[in-house]
């Protein structure tokens, strides 16, 4: 199967900047994180697909070469089967998301991290992903929210060992204490010794001599706790928060895992969200909008006093500034745009009736006599290819 041009993956111009390659890699990275799609081939080569782009135009060298030569003129040199494991990629690239990883910020974890709790005595706790509906006032001022949460949490009677008060540990006995499971194996090319992590012990060399009786040796029960997550001003649908340490108790000792909180919004009766921006619909009177007016409206921060010119015709947007949303990574607010309607009533009295019957006969209250001369001409022409 052909490549498809680096530029095409990354969906930049052939002339952009390192800033907007890295910005471009960046998102596309955080859309296909396994984490975000586990067990998703499509999404994992769509990752390394990115990666292989971003590796090239990148680097000026290797940039020039595919400008002039396409893919052959980058193939030397690029070996992209060395990323064997898809967190070696986050190592490789971790550059451009600022010291470790952008995914760790997400997914608290780095790669370091997880490869040593794969060596150690317990197995590290599943991570928790959980819903948090906000509403638009809380997400323009930011928030504190106090989460109860059901998960496992630490045994308080043997302190998430696994061991019952005073039994304690002893060597263990498939790998006889060190951690490894060595097979021999002998074929026409010599010896070759097979190492992997015994399966009993999980590559500690011990194991428990008398299982606790509370969480029969696991380290973890089932238990409640109370979070406290604070939410920055300016989230929006589907934005993350990660608590390291924060998900379920880890098995015999093992490291916590993550509680990820995934931002959604509520619908608000009178605001519509657009990016940053609030949408308010307001509706007013004819004799307001023919005589203008002062009215008020309600914003996110208070009501707030808008002047209505006369003249006013139905769908101006009245703009009101910095009442939108907080930027998340900067500073400065959205705007709030005031979309004006005119109200018309669906009955009237008789005097009512009598009154607009008389303005009607005003020429101001009539459409405008040269936009009625056009509209004479138009209808003359239709008549003339019907007949």
């Amino acid at each position: 199967m052909a490549k498809r041009d680096y530029y095409e993956v990354l969906g930049v111009d052939r002339n952009a900047d390192l800033a907007t390659i890295k910005s471009a890699y960046r998102k596309l990275a955080l859309k296909y994180h396994p984490d975000r799609n586990p067990d998703d081939k499509q999404a994992e080569e769509k990752f390394k697909e990115a990666t292989e782009a971003y590796e090239v135009l990148s680097d000026s060298d290797k940039r020039a070469r595919y400008d002039r030569y396409g893919h052959d003129g980058v193939k030397m040199g690029q070996d992209f089967g060395r990323y064997t494991d898809i967190n070696d990629i986050f190592s490789a690239f971790g550059d451009i998301f600022g010291g470790g990883s952008i995914f760790d910020e997400f997914f608290g974890g780095s790669t370091s991290r997880r490869r040593s709790e794969r060596r150690s005595a317990g197995e590290r706790g599943s991570d928790i992903r959980i819903k948090l509906p906000l509403s638009l006032e809380e997400i323009a001022q930011g928030v504190e929210k106090t989460i109860k949460l059901k998960k496992y949490i630490v045994c308080d009677s043997c302190n998430g060992t696994g061991a019952k008060s005073g039994s304690g540990y002893r060597t263990c006995s498939t790998c006889n204490g060190t951690g490894e499971i060595r097979q021999v194996s002998r074929s026409f090319f010599g010896q070759f010794v097979n190492i992997s992590t015994c399966p009993t012990c999980n590559g500690v060399g011990k194991s428990i001599a008398e299982k606790c009786d509370k969480c029969n040796g696991e380290g973890r029960i089932s238990g409640e706790e109370k979070i406290k997550v604070t939410i920055p001003a300016g989230v929006e649908e589907g934005n993350y928060l990660p608590l390291r340490d924060k998900g379920n108790a880890g098995r015999r000792g093992g490291s916590p895992g993550d509680l990820i909180v995934i931002i959604e919004e509520k619908e608000h009766p009178y605001f519509t969200r657009r990016d940053d921006n609030i949408v308010y619909h307001k509706t007013i009177s004819f004799p307001e909008a023919t005589l203008g007016a002062t009215v008020e409206v309600p914003t996110l921060y208070g009501p707030e006093k808008i002047k209505i010119e006369a003249g006013t015709q139905p769908g101006t947007v009245i703009t009101l500034k910095n009442k939108g949303l907080p930027h998340l990574n900067t500073h400065g607010k959205g705007d709030q745009f005031v979309y004006i309607n005119i109200h018309v009533p669906k009955s009237v009295t008789s005097k009512e009736k009598a009154i607009l019957k008389e303005l009607a006969q005003s020429k101001n209250f009539n459409p405008n006599s040269e936009e009625q001369e056009k509209e004479k001409d138009f209808f003359e022409k239709i008549k003339e290819n019907l007949f």
